[in-house]
């Protein structure tokens, strides 16, 4: 049986960059080989596209210069032209003064990405990839962008009747030329403490959080140097996290086990994430309670409302959807989803109902991909119309302006 060309995209213009290439890295070591040929395709900082075996060893990211390892790894461009999947190299001629020759490295049929942050989880790449008109495995285009963007998310959210708590949105020029006000706005209707985000982060990088005035302008003072649009949000005293994945498309999905971190009675941030433990292993190597200790009642109203969100913002693929109760009152607040989860939250689904290993993860993943692609394709794009031999291009104000 031919084997499935298995583009893995990761890296990329985000402040989450060294979490995608761990991610991403875990991932290909539980890909099945004899299903799928693996291409590894980084994106710099810089925005710049490689792939090559060597990308597959995180010690190529410890060089000082990525750039150490010639050879070994290539510039390679994405043929967005719709059917195409081509993954192409430019490589020098054979001979002294010969042209430089486009190589074609495959055909992609599926691409799995795997990128945190904007330029990537944000709808972005999901964008690029249904022009090209390949099969991808995160959710699409509009999903990522709502579910990147904590101000639009709760927005949906809260009109949808899933629980949130109480916010503030501040732009950063608001910030900088009015101060005063934009603190005196947020404590007329937020009681301390409230925690401040940048709208269009996530593994906690700029999050704060405050106590009273001077520590919500030293939080402010952060986010605003990650994003133009923050958000400021109510916050609770010791929270209880759990967390709760959510595996399928259309109709057909499931909630994982619920995962209750262990965050010492606050909000997990990046150093308790990524560092405080194995950082090679991401978001799988954070402390956690599987199941969560929180009750069957409890357990089930997660669960449901976890299938609720994946449906709202038509999810694909792995999600992982965070949540918040309040200790003092036993309500519960979403607090985010993840479109492409740390970890793909592998280490949920392997203590779940179906109990998959990780590269049987990947088999759904894809499979998944494969059908949203074809439900695509089911669509109508054929539908014609004489309006061009109606049409007169004799008036001079648009479309609205000729004569038919």
């Amino acid at each position: 049986m031919k084997k499935l060309q298995l583009g893995l995209i990761f890296g990329g213009r985000s402040c989450e960059h060294e979490v995608s290439v761990i991610s991403a890295l875990q991932l290909s070591r539980s890909v099945d080989r004899a299903k799928y040929d693996l291409y590894p395709i980084y994106i710099s900082k810089s925005g710049e596209w490689f792939s090559g075996a060597a990308l597959l060893d995180l010690g190529t990211y410890r060089e000082p210069i990525l750039y150490a390892k010639p050879g070994e790894f290539e510039r390679v461009t994405l043929d967005i032209t719709a059917h195409s999947g081509a993954l192409t190299a430019v490589r020098p001629g054979k001979w002294l003064y010969s042209r430089p020759k486009t190589v074609i490295l495959t055909h992609l049929d599926c691409i799995i990405p795997v990128m945190h942050g904007l330029h990537g989880e944000d709808g972005s790449l999901q964008g690029l990839l249904e022009m090209a008109d390949i099969p991808y495995t995160s959710s699409g285009v509009v999903g990522s962008a709502a579910g990147m963007d904590k101000i639009i998310m709760k927005q949906v959210f809260r009109g949808a009747g899933i629980p949130v708590l109480e916010d503030q949105a501040v732009l950063r020029s608001k910030w900088l030329s009015s101060p005063e006000k934009v603190c005196d706005r947020v404590e007329s209707t937020l009681a301390y403490p409230v925690f401040v985000k940048p709208a269009n982060l996530g593994s906690s990088i700029g999050v704060s959080r405050a106590n009273n005035r001077g520590e919500l302008k030293a939080a402010l003072h952060l986010a605003c140097e990650y994003d133009r649009r923050i958000l400021v949000e109510q916050g609770l005293d010791h929270p209880i996290e759990v967390n709760c994945s959510v595996l399928g498309f259309d109709d057909d999905a499931v909630a994982s086990v619920l995962e209750m971190p262990s965050t010492g009675g606050d909000v997990l941030g990046f150093f308790e994430k990524y560092l405080k433990g194995s950082g090679a292993k991401g978001m799988a190597s954070l402390a956690r309670t599987i199941p969560a200790p929180v009750g069957d009642a409890l357990t089930r109203k997660v669960k449901a409302l976890s299938l609720k969100v994946f449906s709202l913002l038509d999810c694909k693929g792995v999600v992982r959807i965070d949540w918040m109760i309040d200790p003092a009152t036993d309500e519960l607040y979403i607090t985010e989803i993840n479109t492409i989860p740390g970890s793909m939250s592998f280490y949920l689904w392997k203590e779940s109902e179906p109990r998959l290993r990780y590269h049987k993860l990947i088999d759904k993943l894809v499979e998944m991909a494969l059908k949203a692609h074809q439900e695509k394709t089911d669509n109508n794009y054929a539908y014609r119309s004489d309006l061009f031999d109606k049409m007169s291009l004799t008036g001079s104000k648009g479309s609205k302006g000729t004569k038919a």
